[in-house]
């Protein structure tokens, strides 16, 4: 069978493939750069990966390589025996990034676990956001928080954090926004509902995820430093991969925010989304390089 992660980086393999016209035993380190280059790894972490090669680089060798590059430890999970109720997430990226479908997907997750979910519509400033979350809660079941257009988006979070509470609710998911008419405006209101979550939460933790669309390559690694300077997220989520064959960006995102790579979205249902396993990504990545296994 065929994984779902190996589907998604379908476009990515094929143009390694057509790249190198054959599988190699062993690669040249010009080989290697074409290929690194063309995956859209940021030029001076391919450099930096190369300098540690011999000049023809094995299956075995490239593979440690890379995954150094991915071991980031995942402090997401770093709860308590009995998690806190509710565990809140803010849904943090750029419009089109596929934030509200990334939501509609954790909160399936979590259903599928036998917890109790709800939704809150925290992108107020577009009408579309609201309604798109709402149509989500409607399919799944799951209560959604919303309120009028341009209403304050923090009271969304502190009033869904206070509903969540009063309804014993596992997890709760708030979206936000996605772009403003400044970036400055942008910062400070998501800036805003941290602070106003963490307030109505206490000492309860408050857990940040980064959604970036795949097919943005190493582009969006600027949309993911500039929420990271006032941000420090827990995990990253990535979407759209399948729509791009520059899908060795995930390299660069790693080692430039160290934030690690939580799930990859293969799809638009609900159930479409994977945890992120390194060692299959890489696995995936080199069976189009070398010969067997």
């Amino acid at each position: 069978m065929i994984s779902a992660l190996s589907k998604t980086l379908q476009k990515t393999t094929q143009n390694i493939t057509s790249l190198l016209g054959s599988k190699k035993d062993k690669c040249s380190k010009e080989e290697l750069e074409e290929i690194l280059i063309e995956c859209d790894l940021e030029y001076e972490l391919i450099e930096s990966l190369l300098e540690n090669l011999p000049p023809y680089t094995s299956r075995e060798t490239l593979n440690k390589e890379l995954l150094k590059l991915l071991d980031i430890k995942d402090t997401s999970s770093n709860l308590p025996n009995i998690p806190p109720k509710p565990l809140v997430t803010l849904i943090v990226g750029v419009n089109g990034a596929g934030k509200t479908t990334t939501i509609a997907k954790l909160a399936h997750l979590a259903q599928t676990q036998n917890k109790k979910v709800m939704l809150a519509a925290g992108d107020t400033f577009r009408v579309a956001a609201i309604e798109q979350l709402k149509l989500w809660g409607e399919k799944l079941h799951i209560p959604v928080i919303a309120t009028q257009h341009m209403h304050d988006p923090s009271a969304v979070a502190f009033d869904s954090i206070n509903s969540a509470i009063a309804k014993n609710i596992d997890e709760l998911y708030i979206d936000t926004a996605g772009r403003l008419h400044n970036q400055t405006n942008l910062n400070n209101e998501l800036l805003k509902i941290v602070r106003v979550s963490q307030k109505a939460l206490g000492d309860k933790p408050l857990r940040k995820f980064l959604v970036l669309d795949g097919t943005q390559g190493s582009s969006a690694i600027n949309q993911a430093r500039a929420f990271s300077q006032n941000i420090d997220f827990d995990g990253i989520i990535i979407t759209k991969l399948d729509g791009t064959s520059k899908g060795g960006a995930l390299f660069s995102i790693v080692s430039e925010l160290n934030i690690p790579i939580l799930y990859i979205g293969i799809g638009e249902k609900a159930d479409d989304l994977v945890s992120f396993d390194s060692k299959e990504y890489v696995r995936i990545l080199l069976d189009s390089i070398y010969q067997g296994n």
